[in-house]
């Protein structure tokens, strides 16, 4: 069936303008965000198979080129659902108001929005001015659900490019379990000479899970209401 065939009042557009879109299922404000679906099926069928098989974490994951191998999604479409999850996560991000990154907490408040439901390890990097002001976020490397490799000079090029005074790089657990591995400890160790060499200090490495995280400058596992690495 078409959208154009389903009765007004049960269309999304037409929902969401009469009940308000917090009515809507997720699969309905899906299909508003793509607009139309293929010639088997509408927008609204299309997202209840996409959210029903991939689930909104996963999909929220996908790289564009993993959400083309999707049936059914080109390139137009995988765009419209990256430009969605990532436009949330910067709302999320100016919410909590975090441009002063002062502790581990603050760190782990921004890694959360991008690692803290994510299906895959993923490296992170926060880079800072000399008054620990965030200048910018970049995901540097992402794995798969047990590991990511990263070499320190992806990280700091980066940080040379936005001329960064300050480090805090992080990476998150999928398993849910904040201790570190002996490859965290070596990266970090790794990171914290070459940031030396360089003169960009890294001020921590955290571990970023669903409800707490590792601080390798507090050297210990923190509740989400924890202590930070300036305390």
């Amino acid at each position: 069936m078409k959208i154009k065939d389903i009765p007004d009042k049960s269309r999304p557009r037409e929902r969401l303008k009469e009940q308000g879109a917090e009515a809507l299922s997720d699969s309905e404000l899906l299909a508003i965000i793509l607009q139309v679906g293929t010639k088997k099926e509408n927008a609204v069928d299309m997202s209840n198979r996409l959210i029903s098989k991939y689930g909104l974490n996963k999909l929220s994951d996908c790289t564009l080129e993993e959400l083309q191998e999707i049936e059914g999604i080109g390139f137009a479409k995988a765009c419209q659902i990256r430009a969605l999850f990532e436009l949330n996560k910067r709302f999320t991000l100016s919410r909590n108001g975090n441009k002063k990154v002062l502790t581990a907490k603050d760190a782990y408040i921004i890694g959360f929005v991008y690692l803290g439901d994510s299906v895959k390890e993923k490296f992170m990097a926060l880079y800072l001015d000399s008054k620990h002001n965030l200048i910018d976020k970049e995901i540097i490397s992402t794995g798969d659900v047990e590991s990511t490799i990263t070499h320190p000079r992806e990280v700091f090029r980066g940080a040379i490019k936005r001329n960064a005074v300050f480090i805090i790089t992080m990476h998150n657990h999928p398993t849910n379990d904040p201790t570190p591995s002996p490859e965290d400890k070596e990266i970090t160790e790794r990171l914290r000479e070459t940031g030396k060499i360089v003169g960009i200090d890294l001020l921590d490495h955290i571990i970023v899970c669903k409800d707490s995280y590792y601080s390798f400058k507090d050297k210990k596992i923190t509740k989400t209401g924890g202590d930070g690495f300036n305390d």
